[in-house]
């Protein structure tokens, strides 16, 4: 039988691309958005294999409803992937803490609420996929995005964790660590605080030297979601029980050189190449 999946985030990148890749591959797909109307144009070969929901994931009673509404639908959930998220970027002096709440209530909160209405459905079949998109910067911290961090780097504790608490239950749990990619995240739907493009602000000269490292970090171009979505995909095919993958040229570098260096080692990488931080 084909697996049923639920996706948080489908009005647009890897959400979307990956609704659109599960259902080619047979599978059975419940696509979540806020806006239900997003997700209203597709056109697909195999019409009742998706069911669209409306769910804004800061919002208990509809995730309990997109939850309730996929069993009802299609009789069990399979795989759930966690893709909803923004990011918000600031200093840590000058971030705003309403916006900071509102991204920790998406990417975090959000995360745990869709884990929690999904768990008692996949301990009942003794087995489930539980998908979490984290990021690069779930590995590594970066200057004026402290807060972005925060979140994703909670969504890696909180996978960890999740591990060893589902195991007994036959559920796996795979996180995703993407680079930059072509998708909506970034320029089109990031929350960047008006200090950062202040010239008066004391943290104007880190600000342009991150600018700086931007170019040197990340691809020009923007890599392929394509990718990542195969990713997934296998892994979700795969048998570990646990596992994280880190997508990209720009975050697997990044991703070795944190798990083989010491703080000190990594510190001094930073420093050097790009002019972040102090001698330790």
């Amino acid at each position: 039988m084909s697996r049923v999946w639920l996706i948080t985030g489908c009005s647009s990148g890897f959400g979307r691309l990956l609704a659109k890749e599960a259902l080619k591959s047979g599978a059975r797909v419940a696509a979540t958005g806020r806006r239900v109307e997003t997700l209203e144009a597709w056109s697909e070969e195999r019409p009742d294999n998706l069911l669209r929901l409306s769910c804004d994931v800061t919002r208990g009673e509809e995730i309990r409803l997109a939850a309730a509404r996929t069993v009802e639908h299609f009789g069990r959930i399979d795989v759930l992937v966690n893709n909803a998220g923004y990011g918000y970027f600031a200093t840590q002096e000058e971030g705003d803490i309403d916006d900071i709440r509102r991204m920790f209530e998406t990417n975090v909160f959000g995360l745990v609420r869709m884990t929690q209405a999904v768990l008692p459905v996949m301990r009942r079949q003794r087995s489930g996929v539980i998908v979490n998109l984290s990021s690069i910067a779930g590995r590594v911290a970066f200057p004026r995005s402290g807060f972005y961090n925060a979140t994703k780097f909670a969504v890696e504790g909180l996978s960890e964790s999740l591990y060893y608490e589902v195991a007994p239950f036959g559920i796996r749990v795979i996180v995703i660590e993407p680079g930059a990619y072509e998708t909506d995240f970034g320029p089109r739907s990031a929350v960047r605080s008006a200090a950062l493009s202040d010239p008066n602000s004391p943290y104007a000269e880190l600000v342009a030297r991150w600018t700086e490292a931007v170019a040197r970090i990340f691809p020009a171009k923007r890599q392929d979601p394509a990718e990542v979505v195969a990713g997934i995909l296998k892994a979700v095919a795969g048998d570990a029980a646990f596992v994280r993958i880190p997508f990209g040229v720009d975050a697997v570098p990044f991703v070795r050189q944190r798990e083989t260096m010491s703080d000190a080692e990594f510190m001094q990488m930073m420093r050097e190449q790009y002019g972040f931080g102090a001698p330790l």
